[in-house]
């Protein structure tokens, strides 16, 4: 598992939490219920709204699945399609069936068996990208669900500050509790902008840069799984897939 997301959101929260420990603020003062229920509930709404249920439950499932996930080994996989190249140069595509079983990656597994199974070599590329493409836009479209919170929640942040200093105005007749009043009308904007870049935000970019990673590492075992089947030499199947590796990493670099 890479912590990283884990580690940042904790780093985050505790920087915020010093910052108030250091100025003094209770943090009771930011638990409000009202701006916490418009500035969560009210940006859950309209991100709703502004997408499918479907859509929806598929982003929050994605959370979990993201800041668990383990930065893929591109070098395993690498040696992995070189010991099948080298295995299907000498022995013939049918003897890699019972290596197929055997291989924890779903993605090569059911590549090689349709390799195996005879599946001519353009159309297990059509096939293959095709899955690459879809799981690259399911997890575009969950990147993008937080991503529009991250824009939304510092609106609605701005309405419930609006909405408290209207009724701020109406009681200027009471000037000793303006201080508190005005000071809790603000809280509403924080918890706005807190949440979209804390929350929100870092989830869009957490799950957009894992599926890159995965999607690229599919990409170069895709290239690999036709050398295999074209029974290519597995010294030139390891220089290929090294290249298209080091050409993502500076294509990534330079964008």
């Amino acid at each position: 598992m890479d912590p990283a997301g884990l580690i940042g959101l904790a780093v985050a929260f505790a920087a915020i939490g010093g910052a108030m420990f250091l100025e003094g603020t209770d943090p009771m003062a930011l638990l409000l219920p009202a701006p916490l229920l418009l500035v969560w509930g009210g940006t859950l709404g309209v991100g709703l709204a502004g997408h499918t249920l479907r859509d929806v439950k598929g982003a929050f499932a994605a959370v979990p699945r993201a800041m668990r996930a383990s930065v893929p080994d591109p070098s395993q996989t690498v040696d992995t399609l070189i010991d099948l190249a080298d295995r299907a140069r000498r022995e013939g595509l049918l003897a890699l069936e019972d290596a197929a079983r055997n291989i924890p990656d779903m993605f090569l597994r059911g590549g090689l068996q349709a390799a195996i199974d005879g599946t001519d070599p353009e159309d297990l590329r059509t096939i293959l990208e095709d899955r690459i493409a879809t799981k690259r836009a399911r997890e575009r479209m969950h990147a993008k669900y937080f991503q529009d919170m991250g824009g939304y929640a510092p609106t609605i942040g701005i309405i419930g500050t609006v909405i408290s200093l209207v009724h701020v105005l109406e009681n200027l007749a009471a000037p000793a509790q303006l201080g508190h009043s005005i000071a809790a009308a603000f809280v509403a904007t924080l918890w706005g902008i807190l949440s979209a870049n804390v929350v929100w935000l870092p989830l869009s970019a957490r799950i957009r840069r894992i599926s890159d990673l995965e999607c690229t590492q599919m990409e170069m075992t895709l290239e690999g799984l036709l050398a295999v089947q074209a029974g290519a030499n597995p010294r030139l199947v390891g220089e290929r897939l090294r290249s298209l590796l080091a050409d993502q990493s500076s294509a990534k670099a330079a964008a």
